[in-house]
């Protein structure tokens, strides 16, 4: 029997690893679905009247082992993939969409659910069973079950397009990325970098066989050659690199990607009765409607344009004091000259703050912080296998020694691991013949790797981004709910960056950065003054950084919101984010075909949300200030009513059963400095 089908004889059933190859994917994914499917049969020829327990309760257990070969193999396409691997996917991948149409347009199997769903009031259902009852028989709906038989052959077609369309944009950016080495050998083009920078460089360069220094367009480099190096042309090559990947008219070019993927989405959209892919994306958000994001993007942007402009205007003034002598910055300008302005004005930069940010501290203090909170632990475990080895997996246990989770944890950049962080969930929770089957999470960053002489000091955007990330697993790992379908970070799109987002707010506390930030070499805590410059620069620059993310949205709302063909995605990416626009136009950059959230993620009519969520997470954090950043009571009731609930619930009711009231805008206009006290 295939590995991947059999138990696992492995701690807590995790993944066996260091057992996986390439060539147990396709064999155990079709064994899987050809199980999946019996399983289906079974469900719907089932001759008892159909029951919650009978048919939704057992639809969502259908198909485990699908999700199973399916998870582990997409997670290693995004961590650890080769080339054989992406082979794989997309030929899985068709089989996949293909299985989850026979599901979703299965005419009797709908008919089951229907009938369950029209007894709705007169069943004796808990919260998380209506949820889950409502949120089957709409995906039902929303995905073709009405539909006639020409109509569901059709939409099994735009839909093994739309998968394979989407694996391709996303390895077309990882192929770019790759493909791109800035090699130095003068070492006066390295004026400006750090030492950190440079001895990194270097390793890259030994790495890939090379003398002198070497930078790549992978975060941990690009990003620290953009806002230290002196030398302008070479940022200028740098960014021109980054912002053309997938725009080059070459086999990666993205462009006829972008417009077929948006042509088809809104064919499917119209196919089941919604005006734009907006329209039926958001009917299962908070925001409800492309009318209310559009509004809330321009309410933000209301707030956001005026101070953005004046802060670059500052900004241009000030890179003319240092010598720059043209009317407008350009886009490799604006990090080389923002971090010296915000050096000279807050007497802080990156430089200062690093050292204080070993990697390992920073991760036992976001583990202290969880204990503090939900009363955590976290101890390595050895015995788990991993998919490379600089992943590290952890028991995760309560206050009483009870098992919570397993937690992967996968920090540093490497060829086969796309760009960004992110979290995932390799099991997730429920509750199974009344076992409460405990979640494998993973949580996967790109940061500054150790060197041959210092270890992993992470910037301060990194230590966010490692809270950020864990806040996502603390959702994962806290689900206490029965169904898969609703637990963890099940939940509607718009909500699921409140957990994640609400943690960063602990590292610009003193009482948490008192328990992780010391000095690498001298074990120093933190001083008070770098903890006050970290506060008071917070919001440097915060109106550029929240156009910047203002932009995002309305490009995809633009792409997503109105069903009009792509004719040219350069002019139309123009026309979209001209209202945020603040720098000159630059020939040969396009941010949309490199916009993997909207385009090879789950983020399509969705980007608003990381906004969305800052309202809910500044409000919730306000509560935690106002009762004290580690009350017990006051995580209590967020583990209980947030954290714990997944998807189990409609999102506003359980955030206002944790805070007592709606969210209001106000509390996040204040902290980013938009709005005056």
């Amino acid at each position: 029997m295939n590995l991947l089908l059999q138990p696992f004889a492995t701690p807590h059933e995790t993944f066996p690893f260091d057992k996986i190859k390439n060539e147990h994917y396709l064999p155990a994914l079709r064994k899987a679905i050809a199980a999946g499917k019996a399983e289906i049969d079974k469900l719907v020829e089932n001759p008892a009247e159909p029951t919650f327990a009978n048919t939704v309760a057992a639809l969502d257990r259908a198909g485990m082992l699908v999700e199973r070969v399916s998870t582990v193999m997409f997670n290693l396409n995004s961590a650890e993939t080769n080339a054989e691997l992406q082979k794989i996917v997309k030929e899985a991948s068709p089989l996949l969409s293909e299985y989850g149409n026979d599901i979703r347009l299965n005419a009797k199997l709908f008919q089951r659910i229907k009938a369950v769903y029209d007894r709705r009031d007169e069943l004796d259902l808990d919260a998380e069973a209506r949820t889950l009852l409502e949120k089957t028989y709409k995906s039902f709906a929303r995905n073709g079950a009405n539909l006639n038989e020409g109509e569901k052959a059709r939409l099994r077609e735009i839909d093994v397009k739309l998968s394979d369309l989407s694996l391709t944009f996303g390895e077309n950016v990882l192929n770019e990325t790759n493909a791109f080495l800035l090699e130095v050998a003068d070492e006066k083009d390295l004026a400006g970098l750090p030492e950190f920078v440079r001895e990194a460089a270097r390793l890259t360069a030994k790495e890939k066989g090379k003398d002198g220094w070497a930078f790549t367009l992978q975060a941990p480099s690009y990003i620290p050659f953009m806002t230290y190096a002196e030398n302008r042309d070479l940022r200028k090559q740098m960014a021109l690199a980054y912002n053309s990947r997938a725009f080059k008219g070459n086999e990666y070019d993205n462009r006829d990607i972008v417009r077929q993927i948006v042509d088809l989405r809104h064919a499917r959209a119209r196919l089941l009765g919604y005006a734009t892919h907006a329209d039926f994306v958001l009917e299962e958000r908070m925001a409800e409607s492309a009318g209310k994001v559009t509004d809330f993007l321009g309410e933000m942007l209301d707030y956001a344009k005026p101070v953005a402009e004046q802060q670059m205007q500052e900004l241009t003034a000030y890179a003319r004091t240092q010598g720059f002598a043209e009317d407008k910055l350009q886009r490799w300008d604006y990090a080389f000259y923002a971090e010296k302005l915000k050096k000279e004005k807050y007497a802080i930069d990156d430089e200062m703050l690093k050292p204080y940010f070993k990697l390992e501290n920073v991760i036992d203090g976001v583990f202290a912080i969880a204990g503090k909170l939900f009363g955590l632990r976290f101890v390595e475990n050895k015995a788990v296998p991993v998919y490379h080895p600089e992943v590290t997996a952890y028991d995760v246990t309560d206050e009483s020694g009870n098992f919570v989770a397993v937690f992967y944890a996968d920090y540093f950049p490497r060829e086969g691991k796309r760009n960004g962080a992110w979290m995932t969930s390799y099991r997730d929770q429920r509750v199974l013949d009344g076992r409460d089957v405990r979640p494998h999470v993973s949580i996967v960053c790109n940061f500054t790797k150790p060197t041959e002489t210092k270890p992993s000091l992470l910037t301060f955007d990194e230590v966010t981004t490692l809270f950020h990330e864990f806040g996502h697993a603390l959702h994962g790992m806290l689900s206490r709910c029965c169904y898969g379908g609703t637990s963890g970070t099940n939940v509607y799109w718009d909500f699921v960056e409140l957990p994640s987002q609400i943690m960063e707010n602990w590292c610009y506390e003193k009482e948490a950065l008192d328990l992780f930030a010391r000095h690498f070499e001298t074990d120093e805590p933190i001083p008070q003054e770098l903890i006050a410059k970290i506060v008071a620069s917070a919001n440097f620059m915060e109106g550029y950084a929240t156009l910047r993310q203002l932009s995002f949205g309305m490009l995809d709302m633009a792409y997503h919101g109105k069903a009009q063909p792509v004719t040219d995605v350069a002019e139309f990416e123009r026309q979209a984010i001209q209202q945020t626009s603040l720098f000159p136009d630059t020939e040969g950059i396009n941010t949309s075909v490199a916009f993997s959230h909207i385009f090879a993620g789950g983020y399509s009519a969705g980007y608003y949300s990381y906004k969305w969520a800052e309202v809910l997470d500044a409000d919730a954090f306000a509560y935690f200030q106002e009762k004290g950043i580690f009350n017990r009571d006051v995580a209590r009731s967020f583990a209980d009513n947030i954290l714990s609930k997944g998807g189990s619930e409609p999102p506003m009711e359980l955030y206002k059963r944790f805070r007592g009231q709606e969210p209001s805008p106000k509390a996040l206009l204040k902290r980013s400095g938009l709005l005056s006290q």
